[in-house]
């Protein structure tokens, strides 16, 4: 197994890969624009559009322990109930790359509710980010309990997680100053703050299509699926193999998500049984 480590943090101390973005490919925020109500304002990545055949990659998306029942500090409701259907699609081997992603916080993220006052409240309050490079570009994002901290046990991949057929681990969230929900960057995007590599990897293997699993459906699930969609690639949600954190939200998230290109999909579908 290659564990690939690239630097997702432009301000941070990490190594980050040489990559830029040409406007196409970024989203654009305005003040107090919501999380999911950016507007992506892009075309189909020319080297993923030239590509042709079937080279599939699976990304499984931050199964941490902190996301996950009975003891994880921002669980997922029945989150471990997916891990079968993970590791059978990790088995399978029509894949040409198998990725899993990391939350990788340190503990001055912003993203902590209580870095932001004592009685800042997890899931109800908000916080406004601002691009330290660009002050006009902001977007707001809810604030959560402490999780997936740097070398500790709630950042660990689950056990039951076969990791041993991944090619490469991305960790992502690392700069205190941005929220990252997508393996991909965060959402600031003019100039792009943070970026995890995860898009050199996917174009330098000649994937054709990216199929998404993990957690949570409504965040990470989704915003990398976006950006996948959005780097040219055949993009797919496996719908059994995630769960959301706000599960009566589901039906209008996914139709938002499939609003941007992306496919959810069923295990049973005919773009999943292509993998067989």
């Amino acid at each position: 197994m290659t564990i690939n480590k690239f630097g997702t943090d432009k301000l941070s101390d990490k190594v980050t890969p040489n990559i830029t973005f040409s406007a196409q490919h970024r989203h654009h925020f305005t003040s107090n624009q919501s999380l999911f109500s950016w507007e992506s304002v892009h075309c189909d990545h020319p080297r993923a559009m030239a590509r042709e055949g079937f080279r599939p990659a699976l990304l499984v998306v931050d199964m941490q322990e902190d996301f996950c029942p009975p003891s994880g500090t921002l669980a997922v409701p029945n989150a471990r109930t997916i891990l079968p259907l993970i590791n059978h699609l990790l088995s399978l081997p029509t894949f040409t790359l198998r990725i899993a992603t990391k939350d990788w916080h340190p503990p001055t993220h912003i993203s902590f509710a209580p870095n932001h006052s004592p009685t800042t409240r997890p899931f109800l309050d908000t916080t406004t980010i601002t691009n330290p490079l660009n002050p006009q570009e902001t977007y707001t994002t809810h604030l959560w309990p402490i999780h997936c901290l740097q070398d500790t046990p709630g950042a660990s991949l689950v056990p039951e997680l076969n990791t041993s057929k991944l090619d490469h681990i991305i960790h992502k969230g690392q700069n205190p100053q941005v929220e990252m929900y997508s393996a991909f960057y965060s959402p600031l995007r003019n100039p792009t703050i943070s970026d995890s590599g995860l898009a050199k990897i996917l174009h330098s293997a000649e994937i054709t299509h990216v199929y998404v699993v993990g957690l949570a459906a409504d965040y990470c699930v989704r915003c990398t699926a976006e950006d996948a969609k959005m780097e040219g690639f055949k993009t797919y949600i496996i719908e059994e193999g995630t769960k959301a954190v706000d599960p009566e939200g589901w039906e209008k998230c996914k139709a938002e998500i499939e609003g941007k290109g992306v496919k959810v999909v069923s295990i049973g579908g005919e773009e999943v049984k292509r993998l067989f």
